[in-house]
């Protein structure tokens, strides 16, 4: 548990990764993204996303992060879970350590947990999610590299 409230649980994470880093990101999205909602980060292996994203969704297939907005009159966020193996692969494919896409994944989560959803928004989560890459210095978000 983080000063701020909010929880990142390390389930399957790779040799070396430096988890304080991670828990300092966190503490950074909820002070400035979420404005002091907290929320929970679970990094997990591909078969616990696989068995979420079919049980909470009807997909049966593994992802690399998946959000889980709480209910209304909740106070915190909500949840993400994100998939070491996907997160330590995207990060070989882009260039960049596992930290840096882990940290790509969490802000993209955090969006959805806000109520955004790029897949109907007409490209709004996409320029927040830019804004917001831009602000922490992080390289090309989801959103971009699938629109290649």
């Amino acid at each position: 548990m983080s000063p701020d409230g909010s929880t990142f649980l390390f389930r399957s994470a790779p040799r070396g990764l430096d988890r304080k880093r991670l828990r300092l990101f966190q503490q950074t999205l909820t002070t400035l993204v979420t404005k002091g909602r907290d929320f929970t980060c679970l990094l997990t292996s591909d078969a616990e996303l696989r068995r979420l994203n079919a049980t909470f969704l009807e997909h049966d297939y593994a992802t690399d992060v998946l959000s889980f907005p709480s209910v209304e009159g909740e106070e915190s966020l909500g949840d993400l879970a994100i998939s070491a193996p996907r997160a330590k692969a995207q990060a070989a494919e882009f260039g960049h350590p596992i930290e840096t896409e882990i940290e790509i994944l969490m802000l993209h989560g955090t969006l959805h947990l806000l109520g955004h959803d790029h897949e109907t928004d007409k490209g709004a989560m996409r320029r927040l999610e830019s804004r917001w890459r831009e602000k922490l210095g992080l390289p090309a978000g989801l959103i971009e590299r699938t629109r290649r």
